[in-house]
């Protein structure tokens, strides 16, 4: 029998198939498979639960910034009303200042004109005086003085009384 090179690449073949089958190969095979599985596997829960948490995690972020927006705009509303009570109070306190002052200065105007009346009227007095005692003075003798001082004195008692 004459065995040509295919047969001993046959022989070959199947001796690789036996030591294969020895060595166990297709079962470290599988079972390195299997671990590849497992480890995508269990990866791919890892990155679901990951993916959870970060869902979470965001749900959260998202309503804490809901929140401070909120407390935020709040701030701004309390703010505002602060500012526009500081601001009507200050107005009412200008236009009570403005008014005191108003009236502080009418009286001092009022004040000043009654003083100039007065004043106006003591000088016309003072005036009228010197004036009457002048006149007098050139047109009385001593009877008309006693006259006019026992009428003087008349016209005391009658206002006195």
């Amino acid at each position: 029998m004459h065995f040509d090179a295919t047969f001993f690449a046959f022989v070959g073949l199947i001796l690789f198939f036996v030591l294969i089958a020895y060595l166990k190969v297709p079962g470290m095979m599988a079972k390195g498979l299997d671990e590849r599985a497992n480890k995508i596997s269990n990866e791919l829960a890892e990155a679901k639960r990951l993916r959870e948490e970060a869902q979470q995690l965001l749900t959260e972020y998202q309503r804490k910034r809901k929140d401070a927006e909120s407390e935020a705009a709040s701030i701004v509303a309390a703010a505002e009303r602060e500012a526009a009570m500081l601001t009507a109070e200050a107005k009412q306190k200008t236009e009570e200042y403005v008014a005191r002052r108003t009236l502080i200065t009418e009286q001092k105007i009022a004040q000043a004109e009654a003083e100039a009346v007065q004043a106006v009227r003591a000088a016309a007095v003072d005036l009228a005086i010197s004036a009457a005692e002048k006149v007098i003075a050139t047109r009385n003798d001593t009877a008309t003085q006693s006259a006019l001082f026992a009428q003087a004195i008349g016209d005391v008692k009658t206002r006195l009384n």
